[in-house]
């Protein structure tokens, strides 16, 4: 597998801090000696690059995808705070996304693709295409359009 850090620079994105926490929980969650589950992280860079707004009504299916990409670097900051080198990944096994929609809005699954995608494209088919549930919600904390969480293995 390449270096995801050198793939990173290629595409040129540069991981933002990890997000704080809004509430009480823990942001990366170890448990045996290879696995991490990772707490939901929504779309707020911390820049001022967040997505705010409901799918179906307020937001575009290109802006719902860009949500989910930057959910995913929020999930990879908080993973590398945590391990110290996104390069210890071995594969990541499952991602649980919410999409914040309207009632009618069915394509929860291609916003998330807009995340999904990023995974891919930095860790391959083998690690980064893990198992995936996409659910249309009513709300979402702040009026995030996504929430993203996953849960992955790491090397020992």
């Amino acid at each position: 597998m390449a270096n995801v850090y050198e793939k990173l620079s290629e595409k040129g994105i540069t991981l933002p801090a990890p997000p704080p926490k809004g509430g009480i929980y823990t942001p990366v969650q170890a448990f045996s000696s290879s696995l991490l589950y990772c707490s939901g992280c929504g779309p707020d860079l911390g820049n001022g690059n967040t997505v705010i707004g409901k799918l179906g009504r307020d937001l575009s299916l290109e802006e719902g995808q860009k949500a989910a990409f930057n959910c995913i670097l929020n999930l990879l900051a908080n993973i590398e705070a945590s391990i110290g080198d996104l390069n210890k990944i071995k594969r990541f096994i499952k991602i649980l996304a919410f999409v914040n929609s309207t009632d009618d809005f069915n394509q929860q699954p291609q916003v998330i693709n807009g995340g999904s995608s990023l995974l891919l494209e930095l860790f391959g088919n083998e690690t980064g295409c893990p198992a995936r549930s996409a659910i249309g919600t009513n709300s979402l904390p702040g009026g995030i359009a996504c929430e993203i969480e996953v849960l992955l293995e790491i090397e020992n």
